[in-house]
């Protein structure tokens, strides 16, 4: 496991039943952007993934 997976599992705890939009994501990952600024490459490059994945899956744990 790796250390991150600490936070991606508590946001799957306590958020994971909502519904968001992608512009709503967009959103927070601006304000992230804007109050911790060292993090703006990594932030553009996970957006830059998301953006770019063909297609999707429900299940959990799919590869593509």
């Amino acid at each position: 496991m790796y250390f991150t997976d600490r936070g991606i599992e508590e946001l799957e705890s306590r958020r994971g039943e909502e519904e968001v939009t992608l512009a709503w994501l967009a959103d927070q990952l601006r304000t992230f952007v804007d109050l911790n600024p060292d993090f703006e490459v990594p932030v553009e490059r996970l957006a830059t993934w998301l953006a770019r994945r063909r297609g999707h899956s429900s299940a959990p744990g799919a590869a593509e």
